[in-house]
């Protein structure tokens, strides 16, 4: 039997700035994310297995991905925890704001990088992930593949 890529998409609100951008994006504001993964394996073909058939369970799936990112990221607002942004973050966070300090620039770019370490982590072993794709509005998004990595 050979491999099989299983996707599940995903939505989610959340802002950001991009510090030291030359463009509107350097000011705070927010998007509808879809994040669409895409995972690769081969089916199960023990028949007496409960998931007979199945590379993973779309259920097992959306486990994953929401506790790495949905949960995390929806309704938060992202900032580079090395820009002068994070004395807005913090008064915000004093606030009761969700915020999330993140290690590098928060763009489409760089989220789908972070957000593939987060995956792969906690995939089983005998499941790849083989693409995310991140839209950040209707005609752009950002997509990371295993195989150009």
């Amino acid at each position: 039997m050979g491999k099989i890529r299983i996707t599940k998409q995903f939505n989610f609100e959340a802002g950001h700035a991009l510090y030291g951008y030359d463009g509107k994006c350097r000011n705070v504001h927010g998007h509808s994310y879809k994040l669409s993964v895409t995972v690769i394996g081969t089916p199960i073909s023990d028949a007496d297995h409960v998931k007979h058939g199945m590379v993973i369970d779309f259920g097992d799936l959306k486990k994953v991905v929401n506790e790495e990112i949905v949960d995390q990221f929806d309704h938060a607002t992202i900032f580079n925890k090395n820009s002068p942004h994070v004395e807005l973050a913090n008064e915000l966070s004093e606030r009761g704001h969700s915020i999330i300090l993140a290690d590098y620039q928060p763009t489409s770019e760089n989220m789908v990088i972070d957000f593939a370490s987060k995956i792969k982590a906690r995939l089983p072993e005998n499941i790849q992930l083989h693409s995310i794709k991140l839209q950040e509005t209707e005609t752009s998004f950002a997509e990371w593949y295993a195989s150009d990595n």
